[in-house]
């Protein structure tokens, strides 16, 4: 006979299997930084707001680089399974498909002026999002990607002495990021060495390297490089606009409820802005550590280096999609947007940039 005590004992039982098959669904995301990394700071408050927005039925675990496959197989492991999910740069993966490089880091702004909030209004309501969704299939494999922290304007980097000019930086062995942006810096005549972020201050103390660029501030000091560099140059072109991203594997993608599906993308959007927000206080307050802890010392970017660079991006663009017609679909779609967007935009960042150096120029 079916009566309520049953019912309530059928009810619990139910709810501690649901529970139970709830807690079985979580995403491994590698990552190609150390756990210590800031970026991964901010991958872990996406993962809370991913479990909130589910209930706790689709978790996120973030593994440190080399917890199952080398950073640079980390997109290849998660198209085949072998990790449901990866953090890393769009860029990073450029020989899979040039395009990929529009979207991890479109050099020197992809010549069009575009920096990391014009780049973003490009990518939610210009068309980009769609494109992004291509990329995928494009590059020929079974990923789902998600955007999650936007960055820039990149620093030039960090050096062993004042670089006075283009000649003197073509002195520098400098690591500097892969793709495009560090094919422009060969091109150029800087003897430009692509290595992973963790590796870069071992290799400026044995000597392999002179000089390196990673981001800003906040993550260049979590790794260290005032130990060994104190000449820190803020303005660059290389790096303009650079984007982190989530690539879930295809498969496990589809098995997620619409529910968790919809988290994964309001949680991107989220991280979006958080990032953002997050960036701008935590690299001022690492500048000043820097500047007033630490003996380094801000210099000014020699003039040479934003022609030399701004050309040597320009030529690499244009090559680029005589080559590549989905290339050439995603920055015509950028250069359409930019033609709009950056007059208005330019013009309004040089009013608050004008009134930002006011008060920075009355702290001295």
């Amino acid at each position: 006979m079916i009566n309520a005590k049953n019912l309530a004992v059928g009810a619990v039982a139910f709810a501690m299997m649901a529970s139970s098959a709830m807690a079985e669904k979580v995403l491994r995301i590698q990552s190609v930084l150390p756990a210590t990394a800031d970026e991964v700071f901010m991958l872990n408050e996406f993962g809370k707001d991913v479990a909130a927005l589910t209930g706790g039925s689709l978790t996120i675990e973030v593994l440190p680089a080399g917890a199952v496959v080398g950073p640079r197989d980390i997109m290849d492991a998660v198209d085949a399974g072998l990790v449901e999910g990866g953090f890393a740069w769009t860029h990073y993966w450029g020989g899979k498909h040039p395009a990929a490089n529009l979207f991890g880091a479109p050099v020197a702004g992809a010549g069009v002026g575009l920096d990391n909030i014009a780049f973003l209004s490009w990518f939610q309501y210009g068309g980009g999002k769609e494109l992004y969704d291509r990329l995928w299939e494009e590059m020929g494999v079974n990923v789902k990607g998600f955007m999650l922290q936007p960055v820039g304007p990149e620093a030039l980097g960090w050096f062993p002495e004042p670089i006075k000019s283009m000649d003197d930086f073509r002195q520098m062995r400098f690591r500097a990021p892969p793709g495009m942006v560090g094919a422009a810096y060969a091109d150029i005549g800087v003897p430009a060495v692509a290595m992973g972020g963790g590796d870069i201050l071992p290799a400026l103390e044995k000597g392999t390297i002179d000089a390196a660029e990673w981001c800003c501030p906040k993550p260049d000091s979590v790794f260290g490089f005032q130990k060994v560099l104190k000449h820190y140059y803020l303005q660059g072109l290389h790096q303009v606009v650079v984007n982190a991203d989530m690539y879930v594997n295809g498969d496990f993608y589809d098995s997620l409820t619409d529910i968790e599906k919809k988290a994964l993308e309001v949680a991107a959007n989220a991280s979006l802005s958080k990032s953002m927000s997050y960036r701008i206080y935590e690299n001022g307050k690492a500048l000043k550590d820097l500047t007033d802890n630490h003996g380094v010392i801000l210099e000014d970017t020699p003039a040479d280096y934003f022609t030399e660079y701004m050309a040597a991006a320009k030529k690499a663009l244009e090559a680029a999609a005589a080559e590549n017609e989905f290339f050439a679909e995603v920055w015509q779609s950028q250069k359409d947007f930019a033609d709009i967007a950056v007059p208005f935009w330019a013009g309004a960042q040089a009013s608050n940039a004008g009134l930002g150096k006011a008060h920075a120029d009355s702290l001295k």
